[in-house]
């Protein structure tokens, strides 16, 4: 693709030395020519004259350029400097993957300086989401790269965010079968063609393991348990009854599916599983009403605020749920309260979470807090979005 240069206002420039990674189109002070999707972008500064990195261009998104790299020595835009900024971002991981699992993150997006798109491993498969039309001229060059340079990985799935598939290029392709992964020794299935994200939700591993070193004879209630994987995790650690509540009955099955797969595994056998479909506060309340109790109550909601507009109803929905969970506590039970929604920060979530836990007459003690995992990292504001908070119910 061509060059085309873009120089920035004073604000812009001293993000982009900065590290941040994105260039809005009203921080453009003037550019070379009118560029098209996926070319080369080269930022400086408003003089001219200063250097400050090297991107992507999208003239029809208002982050206009997505600076990949403010290294001189690093080679051009383009799959030498790829593969330079994925073998960085693999050498961040390989040594950390737990035992026993073969799913994690390759790439996470800006923070690992790949604006605009993340890839995942499952197995030998990895998988390709891209989420900037920057990107869409080079999709052929990076699944090459995650072949030729992720170990394992010898086929690869391309998927595009939904805001992508105006255009006609956005084909997606790859396995349409189940793949099946190990994540700590337990199995799992995803649709890597057509489920969410990237097929599984692979940001929760580590607070998966978690839930196992807690579950050993206890009764866990798994509220939004999708595919079970925390139900999963539980029944692994020796959880003597699990209940997955979820409104979509496919995510149910494939819940039943991984129990039934796992049935040689561990501890798993041995644990009673029922699942119940339906609104989560509707199950939860029905709960409360047959007295119902629990040892343990995961609460791990979809997104809630998807704009910061929303940030005021979401944390409303989170306070009946918590409202709920702790009602179905036993005394010294444990919550563990997650979310995933970048524009409801963590402090004021868990800080309206035990304002609701004290006022149901069950306050909490709030005694570990989890963020990103190592292969999720979250190395500016915008990329942070998961928190888990772990917390004993009085």
């Amino acid at each position: 693709m061509a060059n085309l240069a873009v120089r920035l206002n004073p604000k812009a420039a001293l993000a982009v030395r900065k590290g941040h990674p994105w260039v809005f189109s009203d921080s453009i002070v003037k550019i070379s020519r009118e560029g098209t999707r996926g070319d080369v972008a080269i930022a400086f500064d408003q003089s001219g004259k200063n250097w400050l990195g090297a991107g992507l261009y999208d003239p029809e998104s208002p982050v206009r350029v997505r600076i990949l790299t403010i290294r001189r020595n690093d080679p051009p835009v383009g799959k030498e400097l790829f593969r330079t900024l994925l073998k960085r971002a693999l050498e961040r991981r390989l040594e950390h993957i737990p035992a026993e699992t073969n799913a994690w993150r390759i790439i996470n997006g800006e923070s690992d300086s790949f604006s605009g798109l993340v890839a995942d491993k499952y197995a030998d498969h990895a998988v390709l989401k891209i989420y900037s039309a920057a990107w869409i001229p080079y999709t052929t060059v990076l699944r090459e790269l995650l072949t030729e340079e992720v170990p394992g990985v010898t086929a690869t799935v391309l998927r595009f965010s939904r805001e992508l598939a105006k255009y006609k290029e956005c084909v997606e392709e790859g396995n349409s079968e189940p793949v099946e992964f190990l994540e700590n020794g337990i199995r799992f299935q995803a649709d890597l063609l057509r489920g969410q994200k990237t097929g599984f939700f692979l940001d929760q591993r580590d607070n998966r393991y978690e839930v196992r070193t807690l579950s050993k004879g206890k009764k866990v209630l798994n509220v939004f348990s999708f595919s079970g994987g925390f139900s999963l995790s539980a029944a692994k650690g020796g959880a003597s009854k699990v209940v997955s509540v979820d409104a979509d009955g496919h995510a149910l099955d494939a819940c039943d599916l991984h129990f039934r797969i796992n049935r040689e595994s561990g501890n798993i056998p041995d644990c009673v599983h029922f699942e119940l479909k339906g609104d989560a506060f509707d199950i939860m309340r029905g709960l409360i009403e047959k007295k119902e109790k629990f040892d343990i109550v995961i609460v791990d909601p979809p997104s809630f605020a998807k704009s910061k507009a929303e940030v005021p109803t979401a944390l409303n929905t989170y306070s009946r749920l918590a409202s709920l969970a702790v009602k179905l506590c036993v005394p010294g039970g444990m919550l563990i309260f997650a979310s995933c929604s970048s524009r409801v920060y963590a402090d004021e979530l868990f800080e309206r979470v035990k304002s609701v836990a004290s006022a149901a007459g069950r306050p909490l003690r709030e005694w570990k807090r989890t963020a990103h995992a190592f292969d999720h990292p979250a190395l500016f504001a915008e990329s942070s979005y998961l928190k888990c908070m772990y917390a004993e119910v009085r």
